[in-house]
């Protein structure tokens, strides 16, 4: 699989050239945050390639709010990181079984999934940022849950992150 990576810039690099200057070609590349990427990292790519931002409806939303945080110090000390990680759960059973794909964007403190839904963007941006593994969830057991390598297209890290943070939008001062 062709690969992309995200620098802590902003800027995309495709395994074979030196940087991405049509990133729709890359959509479909296994994308892997460089060492050291934040979630400011993934708003910089955003300004870096404002093709991008029309994706999706709420492109335009999200980044009004990244430009109106802090230009530093954007941290949320009650987890280690961010991450972007994938749910194939079987579900029915008993009764018509069906299989969901989903994808989660969420805070990780000592290897514990933490929400950050109520959190405003100004408490993100500078947490790392990385990619999480696959959990297959069969039919709602615990004992049946399995984690698998997996890998990421820049599509799908794009779009999971933006529609993670449409939900967003707790004014700061409503955060405790």
């Amino acid at each position: 699989m062709n690969n992309v990576s995200l620098q802590p810039d902003g800027q995309l690099k495709p395994s074979d050239q030196e940087s991405a200057l049509q990133p729709l070609a890359w959509l479909g590349f296994q994308v892997q945050p460089a060492e050291g990427c934040t979630l400011r990292s993934y708003f910089r790519m955003l300004e870096r390639y404002p093709l991008l931002t029309e994706l999706g409806v709420f492109y335009d939303l999200l980044m009004g709010q990244y430009r109106g945080c802090p230009a530093e110090g954007c941290r949320w000390e009650a987890f280690d990181y961010l991450e972007l990680a994938k749910t194939v759960e079987m579900i029915g059973y008993p009764g018509k079984p069906r299989l969901e794909i989903y994808n989660i964007f969420h805070g990780v403190r000592n290897g514990e999934s933490v929400e950050i839904r109520s959190l405003a963007m100004e408490f993100l941006l500078d947490m790392p940022l990385r990619l999480g593994r696959l959990k297959h969830v069969i039919f709602g057991d615990d004992m049946d849950t399995f984690d698998f390598e997996t890998a990421y297209s820049l599509f799908e890290f794009i779009d999971s992150i933006a529609w993670e943070l449409s939900f967003h939008g707790t004014p700061a001062r409503c955060n405790l």
